[in-house]
């Protein structure tokens, strides 16, 4: 709960962030409180208490309170379940709810960072990388991969670029771009301090920044010139973790396609020259064999090896 409040508290209406400040000093206070109580102690109203229940996922107060005390009340195996797996997951659930679970909590994060993704923003951005000498992109832990998966997709259509996630060694790339250069850091908290670092260097060097996280308010997003960010309810998943890679991976698609896009014969000529250095060491389809093996036969007369 504390998480969802600092990532919707830079974005709420005046009335909301009172009552967003009051809970992060005092998380428990809604299992003491009633609803009454709550607007009283934070000098707001019963209706705006049930708007910012729901801004936070919650249909109203009651399971709001309810989601709090279910917190509060388990037992130290639970909460650490919790923490390295998720509060929609039990130890004990069946695999049929778990991938149902997984499914929605997925596909509600893909849904509503696609809503709210700035397409004006991204065609920019890409724009820019297509047109740049040079992309770093900084990602420490998971993000990491994150990183090197957006460096694979850019290189291969002939874009410059390179990611960092050992911090010495991206600070030494970021303090040498340049205006034409783009640098993306990419946290789903928006607090890693060594991406954090690494962005901003780049940015006193020159370079456009970008940040892709699911903060608004984060420092990253903070220092950036321009901020990509996702939706994802860690009611259901962990932060770092499952559900948040794959809206990751959704922007960094659109990117990259929209890269490709700018740079279409670039892109088409890079991708054919990389398909053919690679085709040798790829393994023929089973039609491909099957046909092979016809024409050998043939040439051979018609006859299988080892017939007379």
């Amino acid at each position: 709960m504390v998480n969802r409040i600092q990532a919707k508290l830079p974005d709420m209406p005046a009335a909301m962030a009172k009552i967003g400040v009051f809970l992060l000093a005092q998380p428990q206070a809604p299992l003491e409180l009633s609803i009454l109580e709550l607007a009283g102690q934070t000098g707001t109203s019963p209706a705006t208490v049930t708007r910012f229940c729901r801004l936070l996922g919650y249909a109203g107060y009651v399971p709001f309170r309810v989601s709090i005390a279910s917190d509060v009340g388990r037992s130290d195996a639970r909460e650490s379940w919790k923490t390295d797996i998720g509060r929609a997951f039990g130890p004990d659930d069946p695999a049929g709810d778990v991938l149902s679970t997984l499914v929605n909590a997925h596909t509600r994060s893909l849904e509503e960072t696609a809503a709210v993704m700035d397409l004006a923003l991204m065609n920019k951005i890409a724009r820019r990388i297509a047109m740049s000498s040079h992309v770093d992109i900084y990602g420490i832990g998971g993000s990491a991969v994150m990183a090197k998966e957006l460096q694979s997709r850019l290189y291969r259509i002939g874009v410059n670029a390179h990611h960092w996630s050992e911090v010495h060694a991206g600070l030494t790339s970021a303090a040498i771009q340049d205006s034409n250069s783009v640098a993306i850091g990419i946290s789903n908290t928006g607090r890693t301090e060594e991406t954090i670092e690494m962005l901003r260097e780049a940015g006193e060097a020159g370079a456009l920044t970008v940040a892709l996280s699911n903060n608004p308010g984060s420092p990253l997003a903070e220092i950036a010139d321009e901020a990509i960010i996702t939706s994802v309810h860690e009611q259901f998943l962990q932060p770092d973790d499952l559900s948040a890679k794959h809206v990751q991976l959704l922007v960094l698609d659109m990117i990259y396609l929209l890269v490709a896009q700018t740079n279409f014969t670039q892109s088409a000529a890079s991708l054919a020259a990389s398909a053919a250095a690679v085709s040798p060491h790829r393994r023929p389809t089973r039609a491909a064999r099957r046909e092979l093996g016809g024409g050998r036969l043939q040439r051979a007369g018609g006859r299988a090896p080892g017939h007379v």
